[in-house]
Protein backbone atom coordinates (compact mmCIF):
# COMPACT_ATOMS: atom_id res chain seq x y z
CA UNK A 1 0.00 0.00 0.00
CA UNK A 2 2.81 2.37 0.91
CA UNK A 3 4.27 1.72 -2.67
CA UNK A 4 0.66 2.48 -4.13
CA UNK A 5 0.24 5.41 -2.30
CA UNK A 6 3.89 6.64 -3.53
CA UNK A 7 3.38 5.85 -7.21
CA UNK A 8 -0.15 7.95 -7.12
CA UNK A 9 2.05 10.64 -5.40
CA UNK A 10 4.50 10.75 -8.42
CA UNK A 11 2.08 10.66 -10.94
CA UNK A 12 0.45 13.51 -9.74
CA UNK A 13 3.27 15.34 -8.83
CA UNK A 14 4.70 14.54 -12.92
CA UNK A 15 1.13 15.68 -14.03
CA UNK A 16 1.62 19.19 -11.82
CA UNK A 17 5.33 19.38 -13.49
CA UNK A 18 3.64 18.68 -16.95
CA UNK A 19 0.75 21.20 -16.45
CA UNK A 20 3.24 24.09 -15.56
CA UNK A 21 5.39 23.49 -18.58
CA UNK A 22 2.15 23.57 -20.32
CA UNK A 23 1.43 27.33 -19.53
CA UNK A 24 5.06 28.89 -19.54
CA UNK A 25 5.28 30.57 -23.24
CA UNK A 26 8.59 30.82 -25.47
CA UNK A 27 7.48 34.22 -26.14
CA UNK A 28 9.93 36.94 -25.49
CA UNK A 29 9.18 38.58 -21.99
CA UNK A 30 6.21 41.66 -22.76
CA UNK A 31 4.63 39.65 -26.18
CA UNK A 32 1.62 37.59 -25.68
CA UNK A 33 -0.03 34.98 -27.75
CA UNK A 34 -2.99 36.04 -29.97
CA UNK A 35 -5.46 33.48 -31.39
CA UNK A 36 -6.83 35.44 -35.02
CA UNK A 37 -10.49 34.21 -35.15
CA UNK A 38 -11.98 34.35 -38.94
CA UNK A 39 -14.62 35.38 -40.49
CA UNK A 40 -17.63 32.54 -40.49
CA UNK A 41 -18.11 29.81 -43.60
CA UNK A 42 -20.40 31.52 -45.86
CA UNK A 43 -22.92 28.50 -45.13
CA UNK A 44 -22.97 30.14 -41.92
CA UNK A 45 -24.54 33.50 -43.54
CA UNK A 46 -28.01 32.26 -44.21
CA UNK A 47 -29.07 30.91 -40.60
CA UNK A 48 -27.55 34.54 -39.27
CA UNK A 49 -30.51 35.98 -41.05
CA UNK A 50 -33.48 33.51 -41.36
CA UNK A 51 -35.96 33.94 -38.29
CA UNK A 52 -35.93 30.64 -35.97
CA UNK A 53 -39.53 29.65 -37.32
CA UNK A 54 -37.93 29.55 -40.54
CA UNK A 55 -34.86 27.79 -39.94
CA UNK A 56 -37.15 25.34 -38.30
CA UNK A 57 -39.08 24.97 -41.42
CA UNK A 58 -36.01 24.02 -43.44
CA UNK A 59 -34.40 21.49 -40.72
CA UNK A 60 -38.32 19.66 -41.21
CA UNK A 61 -38.27 19.75 -45.15
CA UNK A 62 -38.14 15.74 -44.87
CA UNK A 63 -41.30 15.75 -43.19
CA UNK A 64 -42.70 18.48 -45.69
CA UNK A 65 -42.14 15.99 -48.11
CA UNK A 66 -42.89 12.87 -46.74
CA UNK A 67 -46.58 14.42 -45.55
CA UNK A 68 -47.36 16.14 -48.73
CA UNK A 69 -46.78 13.01 -50.96
CA UNK A 70 -48.46 10.97 -48.84
CA UNK A 71 -51.57 13.49 -49.33
CA UNK A 72 -50.94 13.61 -53.23
CA UNK A 73 -50.68 10.22 -54.20
CA UNK A 74 -53.98 9.72 -52.39
CA UNK A 75 -56.12 11.93 -54.87
CA UNK A 76 -53.20 12.36 -57.79
CA UNK A 77 -51.20 9.74 -58.32
CA UNK A 78 -50.46 9.95 -61.83
CA UNK A 79 -50.16 13.56 -61.74
CA UNK A 80 -47.30 12.79 -59.19
CA UNK A 81 -45.57 9.80 -60.86
CA UNK A 82 -45.23 12.04 -64.35
CA UNK A 83 -43.33 14.75 -62.85
CA UNK A 84 -40.57 12.27 -62.38
CA UNK A 85 -37.47 13.96 -60.62
CA UNK A 86 -39.48 17.19 -59.64
CA UNK A 87 -41.80 15.60 -57.01
CA UNK A 88 -38.98 12.92 -55.61
CA UNK A 89 -37.46 14.07 -52.32
CA UNK A 90 -33.39 13.82 -52.46
CA UNK A 91 -32.68 14.30 -55.98
CA UNK A 92 -30.71 17.31 -56.16
CA UNK A 93 -27.59 17.26 -57.99
CA UNK A 94 -23.97 18.27 -57.54
CA UNK A 95 -23.54 22.23 -58.66
CA UNK A 96 -26.98 23.60 -58.06
CA UNK A 97 -26.05 27.23 -59.07
CA UNK A 98 -28.02 28.20 -61.87
CA UNK A 99 -27.10 30.76 -64.73
CA UNK A 100 -28.68 34.20 -64.61
CA UNK A 101 -31.67 34.75 -67.18
CA UNK A 102 -35.14 34.37 -67.81
CA UNK A 103 -36.78 31.21 -67.12
CA UNK A 104 -39.95 28.98 -67.76
CA UNK A 105 -41.39 29.17 -64.58
CA UNK A 106 -44.65 26.71 -62.81
CA UNK A 107 -45.59 25.80 -59.37
CA UNK A 108 -47.41 22.43 -57.80
CA UNK A 109 -48.64 22.49 -54.34
CA UNK A 110 -48.66 19.42 -52.56
CA UNK A 111 -49.89 18.63 -49.36
CA UNK A 112 -53.56 20.21 -47.09
CA UNK A 113 -52.27 23.18 -45.28
CA UNK A 114 -56.24 22.46 -43.77
CA UNK A 115 -58.70 19.28 -44.41
CA UNK A 116 -60.57 22.09 -47.02
CA UNK A 117 -57.27 22.16 -48.77
CA UNK A 118 -56.26 20.39 -52.12
CA UNK A 119 -53.83 18.03 -51.99
CA UNK A 120 -52.56 18.70 -55.57
CA UNK A 121 -52.61 21.75 -57.66
CA UNK A 122 -50.60 22.80 -60.45
CA UNK A 123 -50.58 26.10 -62.05
CA UNK A 124 -49.90 27.90 -65.16
CA UNK A 125 -46.51 28.47 -66.18
CA UNK A 126 -45.03 32.20 -65.40
CA UNK A 127 -41.88 34.06 -66.49
CA UNK A 128 -38.89 34.27 -63.58
CA UNK A 129 -35.54 36.18 -63.29
CA UNK A 130 -32.21 34.90 -62.20
CA UNK A 131 -30.07 38.05 -61.53
CA UNK A 132 -26.54 38.62 -59.69
CA UNK A 133 -26.46 40.88 -56.77
CA UNK A 134 -23.12 41.29 -55.34
CA UNK A 135 -22.35 37.90 -54.27
CA UNK A 136 -25.57 36.34 -54.61
CA UNK A 137 -28.34 35.10 -56.73
CA UNK A 138 -31.45 36.51 -56.62
CA UNK A 139 -35.03 35.27 -57.83
CA UNK A 140 -37.71 37.14 -58.67
CA UNK A 141 -41.25 35.96 -60.34
CA UNK A 142 -41.86 38.69 -63.22
CA UNK A 143 -45.64 38.12 -63.53
CA UNK A 144 -48.78 37.21 -61.49
CA UNK A 145 -50.58 38.62 -58.39
CA UNK A 146 -47.95 37.12 -56.08
CA UNK A 147 -44.69 37.20 -56.66
CA UNK A 148 -42.20 35.91 -54.76
CA UNK A 149 -38.60 37.38 -54.84
CA UNK A 150 -35.40 36.73 -53.15
CA UNK A 151 -31.89 35.31 -52.88
CA UNK A 152 -29.93 32.16 -52.59
CA UNK A 153 -27.60 31.60 -49.70
CA UNK A 154 -24.32 28.79 -49.52
CA UNK A 155 -25.35 25.96 -47.42
CA UNK A 156 -23.35 22.86 -45.63
CA UNK A 157 -24.97 20.88 -47.95
CA UNK A 158 -23.10 21.10 -51.37
CA UNK A 159 -26.02 20.26 -53.34
CA UNK A 160 -28.61 22.76 -52.62
CA UNK A 161 -28.79 26.76 -51.96
CA UNK A 162 -30.88 27.98 -49.66
CA UNK A 163 -33.46 30.35 -50.28
CA UNK A 164 -34.86 32.97 -48.31
CA UNK A 165 -37.60 35.70 -49.78
CA UNK A 166 -40.85 37.73 -49.57
CA UNK A 167 -44.28 37.64 -51.31
CA UNK A 168 -44.99 40.84 -53.29
CA UNK A 169 -48.83 41.10 -54.07
CA UNK A 170 -50.90 43.22 -56.00
CA UNK A 171 -49.65 46.09 -57.87
CA UNK A 172 -46.32 46.24 -55.11
CA UNK A 173 -43.64 47.33 -57.32
CA UNK A 174 -41.15 45.78 -55.16
CA UNK A 175 -40.99 42.69 -52.72
CA UNK A 176 -40.75 43.50 -48.97
CA UNK A 177 -37.15 42.80 -48.14
CA UNK A 178 -36.67 39.20 -46.09
CA UNK A 179 -37.77 39.74 -42.70
CA UNK A 180 -39.76 42.63 -42.60
CA UNK A 181 -43.21 41.23 -42.71
CA UNK A 182 -42.99 37.36 -41.04
CA UNK A 183 -46.63 36.69 -42.45
CA UNK A 184 -44.83 37.36 -46.41
CA UNK A 185 -41.49 35.59 -45.23
CA UNK A 186 -40.39 32.56 -47.68
CA UNK A 187 -37.59 30.03 -46.97
CA UNK A 188 -36.41 26.70 -48.62
CA UNK A 189 -33.95 25.16 -51.00
CA UNK A 190 -33.14 25.36 -54.39
CA UNK A 191 -31.64 22.34 -56.47
CA UNK A 192 -30.39 21.04 -59.46
CA UNK A 193 -32.27 17.72 -60.62
CA UNK A 194 -31.30 17.18 -64.36
CA UNK A 195 -29.10 19.40 -66.91
CA UNK A 196 -30.94 23.22 -67.02
CA UNK A 197 -33.60 22.06 -64.75
CA UNK A 198 -33.68 23.13 -61.08
CA UNK A 199 -36.58 23.53 -58.45
CA UNK A 200 -37.39 25.84 -55.84
CA UNK A 201 -39.05 23.72 -52.58
CA UNK A 202 -40.38 25.99 -49.68
CA UNK A 203 -41.92 23.55 -46.72
CA UNK A 204 -44.80 24.28 -45.05
CA UNK A 205 -45.37 27.74 -46.49
CA UNK A 206 -47.88 30.30 -45.12
CA UNK A 207 -50.37 29.33 -47.34
CA UNK A 208 -52.69 26.45 -48.80
CA UNK A 209 -50.10 23.37 -48.81
CA UNK A 210 -47.56 21.45 -46.86
CA UNK A 211 -44.85 21.89 -49.67
CA UNK A 212 -44.46 24.53 -52.83
CA UNK A 213 -42.12 23.21 -55.61
CA UNK A 214 -41.53 25.28 -57.78
CA UNK A 215 -39.90 24.42 -61.63
CA UNK A 216 -37.26 26.14 -63.41
CA UNK A 217 -36.08 26.03 -66.51
CA UNK A 218 -34.49 28.47 -68.88
CA UNK A 219 -35.80 30.47 -71.92
CA UNK A 220 -34.67 29.43 -75.12
CA UNK A 221 -32.92 32.09 -76.27
CA UNK A 222 -34.32 33.70 -80.00
CA UNK A 223 -31.51 34.00 -82.76
CA UNK A 224 -30.65 37.70 -83.42
CA UNK A 225 -31.91 38.85 -86.69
Amino acid sequence: MARLGTLILTGAAMLGMLAGCATKSNLPPGVRASVEVGPPPKSEAWKALATAADQDRIARLGLAWQQALDDANKTNAGDVRREGKLLLPRAGLPRPEPTPGSYNCRLIKLGKATPKDKSYESFKPFFCYVEVEGDLLTIVKQTGSQRPAGRLWLDDDPKRLVFLGSLALGNEDQPLAYGDDPKRNMAGVFERIAPFKWRLVIPWPQSTSKLDVFELTPVAQQPET
